[in-house]
């Protein structure tokens, strides 16, 4: 039997080949797998316990705040506050920047996540995840947090991932370096390497995207709808649907098997005119995990790492997947924005 290499070794062992390495990082990582494994424990027990739920509570979004979701995220504040190598934290369900506080040791990194990503689906046993995005703070470590410290483009990040919550526990991730992804493995309570250097498929098959709202979408969507419908499209049939409401588990089934993940511009709501989405937890991450794959993720126009945040929880629309896929809808979207501009 191959020998299997932990999650910590990993991380480890590719330590070694970067100059300058402190083993903050590292440290960092292993805060994270704890969280996880602590998350998995709730997760797995949530029928049998009192976490499955509202709480009564509204997050920062103007959603209801699930009980498993207020769980995780006091989990990953409360572990990750205790690394010694963060500054800040921010998080989906915080209104504000969440500072490392002067009792604790402090590092350079920034983390921003989102706890636990598609929680409507607690109460029906849907996948659901952990989302997280990583940055080293740019300012002076003795001066003042800056909030160009947190709000940087995507592009930036030195590392990013998701874990997935389903019939197993995977965390995949990548920091700059390919995409790897490790499964938990309950019997030794350990995350082992079980997907090495991912690589989506540039060519998918299939589109994930919630078609009730088609009729409150742009012309450009609209019309990249119809495109991986018709038999007229690369692959001259159309696409299977594929979408199941949590983000993690719909990008995860799309990067190893292929596809597109679409969450457009929302017109018909002037609270979300620019989708659901958050750019700094959600959308950034899976960018960077998927561009690391060998895909591609755009707002329609624009490169989704190179976009500038203005604020902690600004919403984009989100198009993410097989290089062929998106380049497509991206096409559609600029020829639709040079059609508006002639007319």
């Amino acid at each position: 039997m191959p020998q299997q290499v932990t999650v910590t070794e990993h991380i480890l062992l590719h330590q070694k080949l970067i100059p300058g390495a402190t083993g903050q990082f590292t440290r960092l990582f292993n805060e994270l797998v704890l969280s996880a494994k602590i998350i998995t424990r709730a997760v797995s027990k949530a029928g049998l316990v009192d976490i499955l739920g509202f709480t009564g509570d509204v997050n920062v979004q103007g959603e209801e705040v699930k009980k498993l979701d207020d769980y995780a995220n006091r989990i990953l504040i409360h572990r990750l506050a205790r690394s010694g190598v963060l500054c800040a934290m921010a998080s989906e369900e915080n209104a504000d920047i969440i500072e490392v506080p002067d009792s604790l040791p402090r590092g350079e990194y920034i983390i921003i996540f989102d706890p636990l990503d598609g929680s409507s689906n607690i109460d029906v046993n849907v996948s659901i995840g952990t989302i997280f995005s990583i940055f080293k703070r740019k300012s002076e470590p003795q001066g003042p947090l800056m909030s160009s410290d947190v709000l940087q483009k995507g592009s930036e990040q030195v590392a990013a991932g998701y874990i997935l919550y389903g019939s197993s526990t995977m965390l995949v991730f990548s920091s700059g370096e390919g995409v790897h992804g490790f499964t938990l493995d309950p019997s030794v309570g350990e995350f082992l390497l079980s997907h090495p250097n991912i690589r989506i498929p540039e060519q998918g098959k299939v589109y994930s995207v919630n078609e009730g709202y088609e009729r409150y979408w742009d012309r450009g969507t609209k019309k990249a709808l119809d495109y991986f419908k018709s038999p007229k499209n690369a692959l001259h049939k159309p696409y299977s649907g594929r979408y199941i409401g949590s983000l993690v588990a719909d990008i995860h089934r799309n990067l190893l098997y292929g596809g597109i993940f679409m969450y457009p511009a929302d017109l018909r709501d002037p609270k979300k005119p620019s989708g659901k989405l958050r750019l700094t937890c959600e959308c950034n991450p899976m960018a960077f995990i998927v561009e690391q794959a060998g895909g591609m993720a755009t707002d329609g126009l624009n490169r989704i790492l190179d976009i500038e945040p203005d604020h902690l929880h600004q919403r984009v629309p989100f198009f993410c997947g097989s290089l062929n896929d998106v380049k497509v809808v991206q096409d559609i979207f600029r020829a639709e924005s040079r059609g508006k501009k002639s007319r």
